[in-house]
């Protein structure tokens, strides 16, 4: 009676128990997380976090994830769970400032209705042609509306980035007014060279999502005053008056992103006029000497190292040196602009050097290669062939500066006001200047860094390099925003089989082996046979000989014993992922599971032992 009454208490207390870690688990450990996997894709970045604090008002959330329709989807599932778990991680860490709602919008529903007022993208992939709808929705206090039309999974590694800049445009910060000064056609408008319409640059439209964006020409002679960073494209022949606002701006507080170029080729008037023609190359000489820096406008970087391979008008591949790539070991891992770029693509480098004598900070931020060489911009604007080119380099081991940032002690440009300028004072010097200067214009453009296509009719740009990034990255630096800068690119939750692709390759390549034994013996066959039919007999009939018959049934007899080979090594191919696939089975559903009974009741078994060993004590103390 004793012991059902002991083990009653027991289960008793272990309810409570269970009850007590539940109640302090969800109210006190509810934030806690422990991430285990390897590119950390279910925990948020520092960046994110800060996002979510400076939200002032309550943000709704909508999911809209085609569940049912999905049913046999499984890869696509997987990647729906992924952004939700993600999504339920922001709901978490913003503090109820975030409301979560996942809707399953099933055909001819209110739900449906409601994602396509949102303006999500339906693609009919689903079984028997049905629309499924992957897509986030977000509104704020204000009724304003952010959507990301539908989760791409090929775009997984951006994943986090595209949540945080919809829930960061919907936060209300301080809008950031970018003036933009160039004569560059970026708005896009007519192409004189082709006569068709260029769609607006890539880096605008994405600018223009985040930012208040005015564009002026090179003919003002003032600044709006409303400025935050001022972003100079392709600077030349700029008068002095507009110089000297710039150079006042600058001096003054004001932030400056300039992309010069020693030979821009993205300047379809200048590209019509022809290489003779000169007045391709940027000029901000005047300001750059007031802050310590020289820009050479005269070369054009080659770099052996860091040159991209082209298709020739042949047909072939050929590397141009002055076209380059620019890695990891190119960019400055510690500043937080380029820490997390892995390439910058650019054509025709103008290189930046320090002046003597300066007081300015200077910091590179891309560099060359050690195998480098600058080439006078005439004779690389008249050489087409990029063979010419590599045969014209000759490496001096040094690396040129590329793009820096300049802080610190500067003084002005400038002694007297210029003419037709009507301010009283001039601002002599500073010592927080704030400038990042790019030797390159024609980064900016789409066909170094954004490839276009169609998905289910929305044109979709996908970056094949970091460019963007890295002009999104120097305005919201400059801008004061850092917080979505460290989220530009994280890991992916899919994981390769490098095993699975190693046994592929193998196998392929064993496969294409014999296929070409099998195609020669195939073209030498088709030799004997064009001899077979020059030898006819009376009337046009082939006289094939009881010598030649023979052959070619040997090999025909050969032909079918390689094809069986082949099927063999395709079924070898199957049959060796299949064992592995049911080796990683048996240990994960029988091995690994098993492994933890056995550790489980070896931790019984010694927590057991002790009390027995008491009660054996004191049944002896008690019968002595």
């Amino acid at each position: 009676m004793q012991h059902k009454l002991t083990s009653s208490v027991n289960l008793f207390l272990l309810v409570v128990v269970f009850f007590a870690l539940v109640f302090v688990n969800n109210q006190l450990l509810s934030s806690a997380r422990l991430d285990l996997t390897e590119n950390q894709v279910y925990s948020l970045s520092e960046g994110s976090k800060q996002v979510l604090k400076e939200i002032d008002e309550p943000i709704n959330l909508y999911f809209f994830f085609s569940d049912k329709a999905s049913k046999n989807m499984t890869s696509l599932r997987n990647y729906a769970n992924r952004v939700e778990s993600l999504l339920s991680e922001y709901e978490t860490f913003a503090n109820g400032k975030l409301k979560l709602q996942v809707i399953d919008p099933q055909a001819f529903s209110e739900q449906e209705d409601q994602a396509d007022q949102f303006g999500l993208t339906a693609a009919n992939i689903g079984a028997a042609g049905e629309a499924i709808y992957m897509g986030l929705a977000a509104t704020n206090a204000l009724d304003e509306q952010k959507t990301i039309a539908f989760f791409d999974p090929q775009k997984e590694g951006f994943l986090e980035y595209e949540i945080s800049k919809l829930i960061y445009q919907l936060s209300e910060p301080k809008i950031v007014n970018i003036t933009l000064v160039t004569d560059l056609a970026i708005k896009g408008g007519q192409n004189p060279m082709t006569g068709q319409v260029d769609p607006p640059w890539t880096f605008l439209s994405q600018l223009e999502q985040l930012y208040k964006v005015e564009q002026l020409g090179s003919d003002i002679i003032s600044l709006p005053e409303s400025t935050d960073v001022l972003l100079l494209v392709h600077p030349k022949e700029y008068s002095d008056a507009l110089l000297f606002a710039i150079d006042q701006y600058a001096l003054n507080g004001g932030k400056v992103l300039a992309f010069l170029d020693a030979h821009n080729e993205s300047d379809q008037m200048a590209m019509m006029a022809g290489p003779m023609a000169g007045g391709n190359s940027s000029n901000l000489d005047r300001l750059l000497s007031a802050w310590g820096v020289q820009f050479d406008s005269q070369n054009v970087l080659l770099d052996a190292m860091a040159g991209l391979d082209i298709r020739t008008q042949d047909g072939g591949v050929t590397r141009h040196f002055g076209f380059v790539g620019l890695t990891t070991g190119q960019l400055d891992r510690e500043d937080v602009l380029t820490s997390n770029l892995e390439v910058i693509n650019g054509a025709s480098f103008g290189v930046f050097t320090q002046s003597e004598g300066s007081e300015t900070s200077w910091l590179p931020l891309v560099q060359s290669t050690q195998k480098s060489d600058v080439i006078d911009v005439t004779t690389y604007a008249m050489t087409q062939d990029p063979d010419a080119l590599s045969k014209a380099y000759q490496s001096d081991n040094q690396a040129y500066v590329l793009a820096a940032r300049l802080s610190g002690k500067a003084s002005s440009a400038f002694d007297e006001l210029p003419e037709g300028v009507e301010v009283t004072d001039i601002i002599p010097s500073t010592t927080k200047l704030n400038v990042i200067l790019v030797g390159d214009t024609d980064m900016l453009a789409d066909r170094f860094w954004v490839q276009q296509s169609n998905f289910f009719g929305q044109t979709i740009y996908t970056p094949f390099a970091n460019n963007g990034d890295f002009i999104t990255n120097a305005v919201e630096n400059l801008a004061g925003s850092d917080a979505l800068i460290s989220i530009r690119s994280r890991g992916t939750f899919t994981r390769s089989f490098t095993k699975v692709d190693e046994l592929t390759v193998i196998a392929e390549q064993k496969f294409r082996d014999q296929e070409q034994v099998l195609q020669q013996q195939l073209e030498e066959t088709e030799q004997q046979l064009l001899q077979l039919q020059s030898q006819q007999g009376e009337g046009g009939a082939l006289v094939v000989t009881p010598e030649q018959q023979l052959a070619i049934d040997e090999f025909m007899q050969k032909k079918i014993t390689i094809r069986k080979s082949l099927r063999d090594v395709r079924h070898q191919l199957d049959k060796d992922i299949e064992s592995l696939g049911n080796w990683l089975k048996l240990i994960n559903i029988a091995l690994a599971p098993l492994l933890l009974i056995l550790f489980l009741v070896l931790l019984r078994a010694i927590f057991r032992t002790k009390p027995r060993t008491t009660t054996a004590k004191s049944k002896e103390a008690a019968v002595l």
